[in-house]
């Protein structure tokens, strides 16, 4: 069984930094795409940024204009592990971060995934 384990929340001040770790287990995750998902109480879940894996090429990698120059989505191929590399925090980026594995449709924003985190908090404080 595929899981996904995550680490790195916690709670940070207003312009300063968490790195999420992502680490898969189970299968090799070489030229899949990964992401991370975010969802603030009572609203709905929301993209955040998602790769996919080189394999050789150059990596995809797109970012919600949110956090675009802000957050940087990486990966670590030969550990099985997804970064969120996430700067200039804000108390909006506050909610309960996760990662995602194998979208179900093309459109890597979309919160169809096969495997899930259990998520993890990120509280940013003003």
């Amino acid at each position: 069984q595929v899981q996904l384990v995550e680490s790195g929340g916690g709670l940070v001040q207003a312009g300063g930094s968490l790195r999420l770790s992502c680490q898969v287990s189970g299968r090799t995750v070489s030229m899949y795409v990964m992401a991370w998902f975010r969802q603030a109480p009572g609203k709905e879940r929301e993209f955040v940024a998602a790769i996919r894996w080189s394999g050789g090429r150059t990596s995809n990698v797109i970012h919600a204009e949110s956090v675009k120059g802000r957050f940087t989505i990486s990966r670590d191929s030969a550990k099985n592990t997804v970064y969120l590399q996430m700067n200039s925090l804000k108390f909006e980026d506050t909610a309960v971060y996760y990662c995602a594995e194998g979208p179900k449709t093309s459109d890597w924003r979309s919160p169809r995934y096969d495997y899930w985190s259990e998520g993890t908090q990120v509280s940013v404080s003003t």
